[in-house]
């Protein structure tokens, strides 16, 4: 990968971790991204005040790139009944104050597509995050479907989807290139291909959930074709000068399912027309990959972006437990990852990147926001008279 890539850093310069990274055209301030995650808070899909303030507080916080849960490309695709969505062009001014705040502020704007197929419409994570039932859709007098590449439910909480024909296939990725469109209108520097954690690309890609005997099952080509010919529509349409990411399921969950070379090849298959990151998370094909033959611990899921990055040569981005700075600086000097995305423990400190400038050798507060930094300034002089009178 090139300097312009990696950022060039030379003798002297400062920790990797702060260092800019350009993709394309885009410039990211530092490597540290917030992950998407559901916050079950939108009404039809729209954009309310918590979203100002959940996704501008990781502005305000010093983060390069802010991407947005996963939002939903068509009505009846949301993981979620109260996700975000982008299936119609009266979406587009809500996300645009998003990317407004966002840019105001020195961060990037992502928003991450998806189609959650026979994983649609689940409760909210505080209501126990389990499959609504068929009746329970009925009663909300929404129009719903759960779909997949075969009649072949995620587990038994789940209804079972509806097989796909060809049609409805090229439908939804062509759902995918409008939802596109829309993203550029709404001003965001990145879109992210959801292709993960069970739902509607990541099944077609699982001989486990995917026993098509057309040119979208079977071979590994094949169970490839849906997400490769997805990705290669929306970077027709995504400006030229913006990149293309994709997060990945590296490893499903499942034994004899999807393992590392299948993950090489599809990084491959998606670098070749054009894709720019893959965003390297894990699990998610079944319910019962909650209980994933994948082991949970720090960093967990940082050798998966290290090997794609490897073997593909390709920009990757680590994801999962990703704790402190210490920790983030050595997965990107270390060559592991390009970028680091930090989900729950941002959730925890909304300013966790402005503190790793800090803890990695910046000592004033100039990542903060300006309305801020000057108090933390002076607190901060004042702080350290106060120790240094102690000891």
């Amino acid at each position: 990968m090139s300097d312009r890539q990696t950022g060039g850093a030379g003798t002297g310069a400062p920790a990797k971790l702060l260092q800019p990274l350009t993709l394309r055209d885009v410039t990211l301030r530092n490597r540290m991204v917030i992950s998407p995650m559901c916050q079950h808070s939108a009404v039809d899909g729209f954009v309310q005040d918590w979203h100002i303030v959940h996704y501008g507080k990781f502005a305000l916080g010093g983060a390069a790139l802010v991407l947005t849960e996963s939002t939903a490309v068509t009505s009846d695709s949301r993981v979620g009944i109260a996700d975000l969505g982008i299936w119609s062009d009266d979406h587009i001014p809500g996300l645009r104050r998003l990317a407004d705040f966002a840019h105001q502020h020195g961060a990037r704007f992502g928003i991450q597509l998806a189609h959650a197929g026979r994983k649609a419409f689940s409760e909210p994570l505080w209501e126990g995050g389990r499959a609504l039932t068929p009746e329970a859709l009925d009663a909300t007098g929404l129009t719903w479907r759960r779909v997949g590449p075969s009649p072949i439910a995620a587990s038994s909480e789940w209804s079972t989807p509806e097989e796909l024909t060809r049609a409805e296939i090229h439908d939804i990725r062509d759902a995918f290139v409008q939802a596109a469109r829309r993203a550029d209108a709404a001003g965001a520097d990145v879109v992210e291909l959801h292709y993960g954690h069970g739902y509607l690309l990541a099944s077609f890609l699982s001989p486990r959930s995917n026993q098509r005997s057309d040119e979208y099952g079977g071979s590994l080509e094949n169970r490839m074709r849906f997400a490769v010919e997805t990705a290669e529509a929306v970077r027709a349409v995504w400006p030229e000068g913006k990149p293309l990411f994709a997060r990945l399921s590296c490893l499903d969950g499942t034994e004899g399912s999807w393992d590392m070379d299948d993950t090489v090849a599809l990084a491959l298959a998606l670098k070749a027309v054009g894709v720019d990151v893959i965003d390297c998370s894990s699990g998610g094909l079944t319910e019962e990959t909650r209980r994933s033959n994948v082991p949970r611990g720090i960093g967990f899921q940082v050798p998966f972006a290290e090997e794609v990055r490897r073997r593909a040569d390709i920009c990757t981005q680590a994801v999962g437990i990703i704790l402190t700075p210490e920790q983030a600086e050595e997965i990107v000097a270390s060559g592991k990852a390009d970028l680091v995305a930090l989900g729950r423990e941002a959730l925890r400190t909304p300013y966790w990147p402005a503190e790793a400038t800090r803890a990695l050798g910046q000592e004033d507060f100039s990542a903060w926001p300006m309305q801020h930094r000057d108090w933390l300034s002076r607190r901060q002089t004042v702080l350290n008279r106060l120790l240094s009178e102690e000891n």
